[in-house]
């Protein structure tokens, strides 16, 4: 069975097009399957967006898990002076990401596998729908690895499903060092927002 985490899906491409409807703006994306949210904005994808913070206008930003790129496309149009790092394992999600900035003309996005990132570089902000149905272990993995990548000053923002462990994820990230705060909850999903502490990154345990 073919996954959206798998870094080449199985099946055959069926491309479908998708309208983006924010309050600020709007855009069509082509979305595939073996992709996450194959045909539709997923509700917690479009709750993040509705409600995440205002971005800093120039610097590094990071989408972790880019998908077809609603969140990469999105932060690249709100933060027109900053650079959009729009990361996946997923080849098929990656090329979709690729065109879906191009035929926008969003040339501040840059699509990459997560080995290509430079490892030094540092996040002014990181927007997550993370990829929860890779189990626990390998979550806590994801996220402390590129958490750990976080400016000073920077912030991020995860959107999880509250069923799949969203309280059980915000008490994690606490225990790492991290300031984590519910900063919105509709239709079964949680929104939190991530800062360090005293703008420094927790040590490790």
């Amino acid at each position: 069975m073919s996954h959206y985490f798998d870094h080449e899906p199985a099946g055959p491409s069926d491309e479908r097009s998708v309208e983006v409807t924010l309050p600020d703006l709007s855009f069509t994306m082509t979305t595939d399957r073996g992709v996450f949210s194959h045909g539709r904005l997923d509700t917690g994808t479009s709750l993040l967006l509705r409600t995440a913070p205002p971005l800093p206008a120039t610097g590094d930003l990071l989408d972790l898990g880019c998908g077809a790129g609603p969140i990469a496309l999105t932060m690249a149009h709100r933060s027109p002076g900053a650079t959009v790092h729009a990361v996946d394992v997923n080849a098929r999600a990656r090329e979709l990401c690729r065109r879906n900035a191009a035929a926008l003309g969003l040339a501040n996005v840059l699509v990459s596998a997560p080995d290509d990132v430079d490892p030094d570089l540092q996040f002014a902000a990181i927007w997550s729908n993370p990829p929860i149905r890779v189990g626990k272990p390998a979550l806590h993995q994801l996220l402390g690895t590129w958490l750990g990548r976080l400016a000073p000053d920077g912030s991020a923002v995860l959107v999880i499903q509250r069923h799949l462990g969203a309280d059980s994820l915000q008490r994690w990230l606490t225990d790492q060092g991290y300031r984590t705060e519910r900063s919105a909850s509709r239709a079964g999903f949680r929104v939190l927002s991530i800062t360090t502490f005293g703008g420094s990154q927790p040590t490790e345990r």
